[in-house]
This record gives structure tokens, C-alpha cells and sequence, in this order.
């Protein structure tokens, strides 16, 4: 029997994570803002959503699969771009890659990734878009620009409510910082977790491996409070490929994205990691859709667990969803083993909530809102 085989939901695979992970990178990877009442208020929003249950339909033959800028996904949630995967174990990052080839489905690169993009395309096999913050003065953020598209990357997705970081207590108590400072207090958390301690230490320190080039710099303290609407019509001309405008709450900033030529917009409260006093974003996704209609692309991520939360985003207005503490839970409870069978508990719980909502196809989704 291995660890994955007690993983039964989202909040098994939390659970063993916390077991397994050092306090200082649970506490980085689970936590939130503030007093934490944002990711509650997250978690309130998607349970106070229904799903309206229909009879007597043959949903024998379900299909999971969606339309994703042209191409076919083999489900309507891919992988959110997270900063720094390999703390939950070494080689996280490719084990998300391989996951997103498997699938078809996009791994979000995070700018902070501890895998070099290039790298980690190449193992997605292409199913791969690059995540990008504005910093500083923006000269090394377009620098990145150009070396995801020499990479090969053909989706762009620039993260926009990062203009300071936010304060995560749980975070400050541990010490938590890039690159790792190894005081007599983290010295004690590594020693009462041996065996991540001795995986990190065999496959060598976590990085922020698009950084370790000559000429890439990157403070994740570093304010990125600079970029405005002009940076945005820098960045879309450019970008020749599929520009995607991430985090966003706001009816009013979704239309002006739509004017300035964005291909799709991901609404997004950060997984609640950013403004404490942020609205639900799932409330929001409703609001936006109503104001710009049917045929933007609208992309969802915050606070997801399950299928069923899968279910309610789509039926709320969302094209496609994002996943992601969900995925590193799973890696830290059991690696490989771990990460498929959250992907089939994932994918078990939509198909089933599709079953007794009586539907075959998830273009369907929105006439269950």
C-alpha cells in the first residue's frame, strides 16, 4: 500500500502534506493573507453555489473534454502557475509537465518556477504557457518575454495584482524566504522532517531557476507597482501569441482588457495569498461574464478542491479553470503516485457531479447556473 492510496480527496492529500513538509514550506505553500478570512471567504463563496440536480437523462457516456484557444484539452482544469514546486519534492516541476503532455492541458510556468522554462516546456511537450510579472523597472520582465518565446512558448500570461507582495503571517513567523536563510529555527524544522530533508539536499536547494543565468535578476520582495495600461500595450505588441491578463476582480477592468485586445482574462484573487479583503472571486466571475457576454474567454482559479468546484466555475461562466495547492499537496503526500491520483480524483468527482446534473458534454455546464 503507498501513500497515495490514502489520498480519497483534496483534504487527504493536504493532510499528508503537512506530515511530510517542513512548517516554514507548508506554511508558504497552504497559506494566505492576513488573518487568512480572504481563503474563507473563498471556500464560503464555492459552498454556498448549487448545482441543480437533473433525472431520467442517459449521461452513460460523458465527455471531459474542452475547446482551449483552438485546440482540444481532455479537461476543462489545467495546472495554476506556482512559484517554487520543487519545496513540495524534488522534481515537482516535471512531474507537473509530464501531467499537462499527458493530458493535453496547460502548466502554468511560474516567473519564480524552480525549473528553468525551457526545461519544462520541453518536457509539457509544448502544453506549457509562461506566467509573467512586471518588476522593477520592467527591462529584465520583457528580457523574459523574449526568452519564453525563443522557448517556444505560445500563450502569455501576465499576473496583475502582485503590485506589492502580500503579508502572509504564517510565512514572516517561519522566516520564509528566496533564497533559503537556514537559521537554528529552520535548522530544527528540517531536522524533524528527514526524509524531504534528505530528497532536497540529494537533488540539491530549490531555486528560482529562471534566475540563474547571467543578466536575470529577480527580488520577490521587489515592488512591482510600475506597470500600468501602457505596459500592458507594450506587452501586447509584443507578443505575437495568446495574451492572457490574470487576477482580476473588477467589471470595469474586464472591459477595458477587452478594448485593449487581451485574449483571454483569468479571474483571480491569488488563491487569497495577496488582499485579505478581497472579494470571492467565484462571485465575480458571475458579474463579469454578465457584463461582457458569451464570447470573451473567461478563465477561473481560487480556492478550487474538487470537481465539483470545477463544475460550479463553468456553470458560473468560466471557459476553463485553473488548479493549483491541490497539485502540491498530492506531490508532497506521494510524488508521482500522488500527483495521478489527485488527477483521478479530480476527474472522477466532475464526471460524477455531471452525471447527476444530467449532463454528457460540459458545453453544457451553463445551463445549469
Amino acid at each position: 500500500m503507498t501513500r497515495a492510496d490514502a489520498i480519497h480527496s483534496a483534504q487527504d492529500a493536504r493532510r499528508l502534506a503537512r506530515r511530510r513538509l517542513p512548517w516554514m514550506v507548508f506554511d508558504y505553500l497552504d497559506g494566505s493573507a492576513g488573518h487568512e478570512t480572504g481563503a474563507a471567504r473563498n471556500r464560503e463563496a464555492l459552498d454556498k453555489i448549487t448545482l441543480r440536480p437533473r433525472i431520467l437523462r442517459d449521461v452513460s457516456q460523458r465527455h471531459l473534454t474542452c475547446s482551449l484557444f483552438g485546440a482540444t484539452a481532455q479537461r476543462p482544469f489545467g495546472i495554476a502557475p506556482m512559484g517554487m514546486c520543487n519545496l513540495a519534492a524534488p522534481g515537482a516541476d516535471l512531474m507537473l509537465a509530464r501531467l499537462a503532455a499527458r493530458y493535453q492541458i496547460p502548466h502554468g510556468v511560474s516567473t519564480v518556477a524552480s525549473t528553468p522554462m525551457e526545461n519544462i516546456i520541453e518536457t509539457a511537450e509544448g502544453h506549457a504557457w509562461f506566467q509573467l510579472y512586471f518588476s522593477g523597472d520592467g527591462s529584465g520582465t520583457f528580457k523574459l518575454v523574449e526568452r519564453a518565446r525563443a522557448a517556444g512558448y505560445k500563450t502569455l500570461v501576465l499576473t496583475v495584482d502582485v503590485p506589492e507582495v502580500g503579508r502572509r503571517p504564517r510565512e514572516l513567523r517561519h522566516g520564509f524566504k528566496m533564497p533559503f536563510r537556514i537559521g537554528p529555527r529552520q535548522f530544527i524544522d528540517f531536522a524533524l522532517h528527514p526524509r524531504w530533508s534528505l530528497a532536497t539536499l540529494a537533488h540539491g536547494k530549490p531555486q528560482m531557476a529562471n534566475f540563474t543565468q547571467p543578466g536575470y535578476e529577480f527580488d520577490r520582495t521587489e515592488s512591482r507597482a510600475r506597470a500600468t495600461w501602457d505596459t500592458l500595450a507594450r506587452l501586447r505588441d509584443a507578443w505575437p501569441g495568446k495574451l492572457v491578463v490574470k487576477g482580476v476582480l473588477d467589471v470595469a477592468d474586464a472591459k477595458t482588457l477587452v478594448a485593449q485586445g487581451v485574449d483571454a482574462i483569468q479571474i483571480s484573487s491569488h488563491g487569497a495569498r495577496q488582499l485579505e479583503a478581497a472579494p470571492a472571486p467565484i462571485d465575480i466571475l458571475a458579474k463579469i461574464r454578465s457584463a461582457l457576454g458569451p464570447d470573451v474567454p473567461l478563465f477561473y482559479d481560487s480556492g478550487l478542491r474538487s470537481g465539483e468546484d470545477v463544475l460550479k466555475a463553468l456553470t458560473q461562466g468560466a471557459n476553463f479553470t485553473f488548479l493549483g495547492r491541490v497539485w502540491q499537496y498530492a506531490i508532497a503526500a506521494d510524488g508521482d503516485r500522488g500527483l495521478a491520483k489527485m488527477w483521478d480524483i479530480i476527474s472522477d468527482e466532475l464526471s460524477i457531479a455531471m452525471a447527476q446534473t444530467g449532463q454528457q458534454r460540459l458545453c453544457e455546464a451553463a445551463s445549469l447556473g
